[in-house]
């Protein structure tokens, strides 16, 4: 066995014990509202930023238009999120937060960054600082690259 393949499989190790598990631990608070942690996000960049058009979600997220779309129809099917013609261009629409949508949001964000705040407890902040650094890093060197790749060859094939 060479050194690589040792390293892949800790590193699959870790996928299967921490990485996949990881989506629903942070997931959770919003679960309880019927909630996928994306359309929670989406819930939050709508609270934090009223009058947000889907286009700007899907810029800012590096997603289509359409997967937006299919999140926010969940928002809007539990009224958590309303869509608002402009008044000047009826084509143009804008997306408000309900007041239960407002609600949900604050829920969420706390019961998170409660979640959040024992975990720094219990690892620490140096080492948390360290960790976030190094999964950036390797977001930004391997992960990113491997993207834009990947999204290159499908558009060639377009």
């Amino acid at each position: 066995m060479t050194a690589n393949d040792d390293l892949l499989n800790q590193a699959i190790n870790i996928y299967l014990s921490a990485l996949k598990r990881l989506e629903h631990v942070v997931s959770q608070p919003a679960a309880q509202y019927s909630l996928s942690f994306e359309q929670y996000l989406i819930l939050q960049e709508i609270v934090t930023n009223p009058g947000t058009k889907l286009m700007d979600i899907a810029a800012q997220r590096q997603v289509t238009r359409s997967a937006v779309s299919r999140q926010l129809r969940v928002l809007i099917k539990h009224d958590y999120v309303r869509q608002e013609q402009d008044q000047d261009d009826r084509r143009k629409v804008s997306l408000v937060a309900t007041p239960a949508g407002r609600q949900v949001a604050h829920t969420i964000e706390s019961r998170i960054s409660h979640r959040f705040a024992k975990w720094v407890q219990i690892y620490g902040e140096d080492r948390g600082r360290k960790l976030l650094q190094l999964l950036d890093e390797f977001n930004h060197q391997v992960i990113q690259p491997e993207n834009d790749l990947n999204r290159k060859d499908e558009e060639k094939n377009d």
